[in-house]
């Protein structure tokens, strides 16, 4: 079984991605959906984040509030940091819960892919056999925040500015997608980068820049 760290900034498509990953046979896991969980009302975390920053960004049912605290964090980087100081150490456990259970399986999938921003920050980028970078320019990313997500200018550029740097990412990858273009052109580099993997034995240290044409160029 493969593992695939698959990482990007806000807004860069990394969603679409991991879908059509999925559609290959492999099994994903979205850190997004699992802070969503770990979120919930009267877990350990969500006790956290109350105490930490006010019952006042928790819901009526007491589950975390994303908007609210999102507002507040994304506009400060020192309590962005305590929020991360939080939030990371549970995502990283259950993202080694859930590898070591699809190990366990009599017939495990291809591959299982890892799915989060913070990937690189956070190390776990090393529990990957192949670190994939989404990348989209900013102006793309800047509309996709406002008309998928609903979000005026400001927060979407609030959000685009709380964002890691890129430059780590780029060196650390193993492929580089560009996602600027059409959903064709996102699946052919998605295609290619897979079929390279599974023919792959093991890790290489190259970098792979999967260009329009759905092909692999060495950088």
């Amino acid at each position: 079984m493969k593992i695939i760290g698959l990482t990007g900034n806000i807004a860069s498509g990394k969603s679409t991605v991991l879908r059509m990953l999925r559609e290959r046979g492999a099994e994903t896991l979205d850190a997004d959906k699992v802070v969503h969980a770990l979120f919930a009302p009267g877990t350990p975390v969500t006790q956290a984040i109350a105490a930490t920053f006010g019952e006042d960004v928790l819901n009526a049912d007491g589950s975390v509030n994303r908007k609210v605290l999102g507002a507040r964090v994304f506009s400060d980087p020192d309590a962005l940091r305590r929020l991360e100081a939080i939030v990371h150490p549970a995502v990283g456990r259950a993202i080694e819960e859930a590898i070591a259970e699809a190990r366990r399986r009599p017939n495990p999938p291809p591959a299982f892919v890892i799915e989060a921003v913070k990937l690189v920050e956070t190390g776990r980028y090393r529990l990957a056999d192949s670190l994939w970078l989404v990348v989209a320019d900013p102006e793309v990313q800047l509309q996709r925040l406002m008309n998928d997500r609903g979000l005026s200018r400001e927060e979407a550029l609030a959000r685009l500015q709380a964002q890691p740097p890129l430059e780590e990412k780029r060196r650390l990858a193993d492929v580089i997608i560009e996602n600027n273009g059409s959903l064709e052109d996102l699946r052919r580099q998605v295609e290619t980068a897979w079929q390279h993997l599974m023919q792959t034995p093991n890790k290489e240290g190259s970098t792979e820049q999967c260009d329009a044409f759905g092909t692999n160029t060495p950088t």
